[in-house]
């Protein structure tokens, strides 16, 4: 394959992994999956990347600073036109990739803990748990200093799953 065929095939590998899912991804999953397997290098990676967005078949949204990669209308219409472009081994080991490692992949997006300081000099920690980009939950919690702000932040992204069921035990 000549240089302009592997940048399409990397297109579509991306385009196929957008596809594939019902959550968001994000920039950094999607290079570290890439990049892992070998596919191609990082800079070949960031240029066919702009070319996806700059042609319209790729949106991004930044939030809590991780950049999350859309599939617009006119990518998915490009990609089911051009999808049996990409072998079925590489469809066979994205498909198992990306089952094996849903929840991982799932959790590092949709359970989100930031923190900023108030005008009152105190500090707020806002814990997100989403699904289907939906809030499920939603806590802002003031704390009196930014170390303990970061704690609840951390154990948030530890134990959300834990905190989610003791409330809907005990609010239900």
């Amino acid at each position: 394959m000549d240089n302009t065929e592997m940048r399409t095939l990397y297109k579509l590998i991306i385009l196929y992994i957008l596809s594939k899912v019902d959550y968001s991804i994000t920039r950094t999953q999607l290079f570290g999956y890439m990049l892992d397997k070998g596919y191609t290098d990082y800079f070949t990676l960031q240029a066919v990347m702009s070319e996806l967005i700059d042609n319209g078949l790729l949106e991004t949204k930044s939030a809590r600073n991780a950049t999350h990669l859309l599939m617009t209308g006119k990518g998915r219409e490009t990609f089911e036109y051009l999808e049996n472009d990409i072998s079925e081994s590489i469809r066979n080991e994205i498909d198992t990739y990306l089952t094996e490692n849903a929840v991982q992949l799932r959790n590092e997006v949709s359970i989100s803990a930031d923190y900023y300081k108030t005008t009152f000099g105190e500090y707020v920690a806002e814990l997100t748990a989403k699904e289907r980009n939906i809030d499920q939950l939603s806590i802002k919690i003031t704390m009196p200093s930014e170390e303990a702000a970061a704690e609840i932040c951390s154990n948030w992204q530890k134990k959300n799953q834990d905190v989610y069921a003791y409330l809907m035990g005990t609010l239900l």
